[in-house]
């Protein structure tokens, strides 16, 4: 196992006789996948089912009604990041990750059972909310246990090529929902597509939730929570423990996951409606862009975690927070109906976001002690998430009709300089140091 690695040995030691655990890695990172898969249909069909769960009559007012939804979900993530992230420092990584995947799937299959508004009037939008609630809540504690595990799995030469696999699963499975949506745009119409085709996207990734459920049955728990269960155990107000005793890690962390989720919500969410219905660019061109931007996503986050174990994770982290806050803005101009500047778009802003991407769950470990990590990672990491990435969508939606689209991407850009000001001047190097 990854954590027996002699960590007396000298580095070139340690990279000659060490091999990933590839097995345990992909069991860990495909249940994630899932997890990732079911949450993304949700943003990548919204303008397609908007019409089904709220008044069809009103296009702007429905997509407004379905963005609110996906946004409200946002703000149980912390709720299922505490509660799931003490479940996993109680009872195990694999526990927690297991109840993680069994409510998204559960969720997702709802959903592409649930009846429209026509049928019932007002009870399909609240059926919609619960069921993306239980989503909510599981995404909120399946970062949180996913990053734990793969960084307590990690030595500590290795701990971003460990993390990168996070990641890589993520966008391989967003890969499948753009893939998707680009052959239900192209083999169904649009009306078809409002009626069915997009049950069809919710009901494979309840499916896929099975699959998920079975490779992680057979992960084995990380020995850094069993030798610390019992401190995690005697523990008390885990949640005011993360505060009192780490203020600066819960700092770092906000800043950091500010900047993170607008970039993975503009470029893996918020565009695809924004370009379809307020750049009037074709959906078959705006997902197939999406779909080699997250091609090439997920190309890089292997190498740039390699790389962040040989020059460190905080040069990275500088590199991907200045060019967001550079280019940003100049990158929105280029947001039209045109497939060439689609894919300059997605392959730009997704080719930065793999920078920070690859490293997360690494970073994320490094800030907390095994007692207090997931629910560390689980509690701030999705406050932050629920606040400024469940929000972007329906912000850009609103800013549009409003007739200021370009104010959301300064503001990613402000995010991007807060980020980087944290990151330069409170930041230690962690590269190779034992998790706490």
């Amino acid at each position: 196992m990854a954590g027996t690695v002699d960590r007396g040995t000298s580095t070139s030691t340690v990279e000659e006789r060490h091999r990933l655990p590839i097995r345990t890695l992909v069991s860990a990172s495909i249940g994630n996948a899932v997890e990732w898969f079911d949450w993304t249909v949700y943003a990548t069909f919204v303008v397609f089912f908007a019409g089904q769960f709220f008044p069809a009559e009103n296009e702007a007012l429905a997509l407004i009604g379905a963005t609110s939804t996906y946004a409200l979900a946002f703000f149980f993530r912390p709720l299922g990041g505490i509660l799931l992230g003490r479940f996993a420092d109680l009872r195990g990584r694999k526990a927690g990750m297991l109840l993680t995947i069994l409510l998204m799937a559960g969720g997702s299959m709802v959903i592409a059972i649930l009846p429209t508004y026509e049928q019932v009037g007002w009870l399909a939008p609240i059926l919609l909310l619960l069921a993306r609630v239980a989503q909510g809540m599981s995404l909120g504690g399946e970062v949180s246990n996913a990053s734990a595990y793969l960084g307590e799995i990690a030595p500590p030469d290795h701990r971003g090529r460990y993390s990168s696999f996070f990641y890589i699963s993520t966008g391989s499975a967003l890969l499948a929902a753009s893939l998707l949506g680009v052959l239900l745009t192209n083999v169904l119409t649009r009306p078809q597509l409002e009626s069915y085709g997009w049950r069809i996207a919710f009901f494979i990734g309840g499916l896929l939730g099975l699959v998920g459920m079975w490779l992680r049955r057979s992960l084995v728990e990380t020995e850094q929570f069993e030798e610390n269960a019992e401190k995690a155990r005697a523990t008390k107000h885990p949640l005011w423990q993360t505060i009192r005793h780490h203020p600066k890690a819960v700092v770092q962390l906000c800043a950091i996951t500010l900047l993170s989720t607008l970039s993975y919500y503009t470029f893996f969410s918020a565009l695809t409606p924004f370009a379809i219905t307020f750049r009037g660019a074709d959906g078959t061109d705006v997902f197939l862009a999406l779909s080699i931007g997250t091609a090439l996503f997920v190309a890089l986050c292997y190498p740039f975690g390699a790389l962040s174990d040989r020059f460190g994770r905080r040069p990275q982290m500088l590199v991907w927070s200045a060019a967001y806050a550079l280019l940003i803005v100049p990158l929105s101009y280029l947001v039209r109906d045109n497939l060439l500047s689609l894919i300059v778009v997605f392959c730009t802003g997704l080719g930065l976001y793999a920078l920070l991407a690859s490293i997360a769950p690494a970073i994320m470990s490094e800030l907390f002690p095994t007692e207090l990590r997931a629910t560390g990672i689980g509690a701030w990491y999705n406050l932050t998430v629920a606040t400024f990435g469940g929000t972007a969508p329906l912000v850009i939606v609103w800013l549009s009709n409003n007739d200021r689209p370009l104010w959301f991407f300064w503001y990613v850009a402000i995010a991007a300089a807060i980020a980087f000001v944290v990151i330069l001047t409170t930041l230690r190097e962690t590269k190779g140091t034992e998790l706490r």
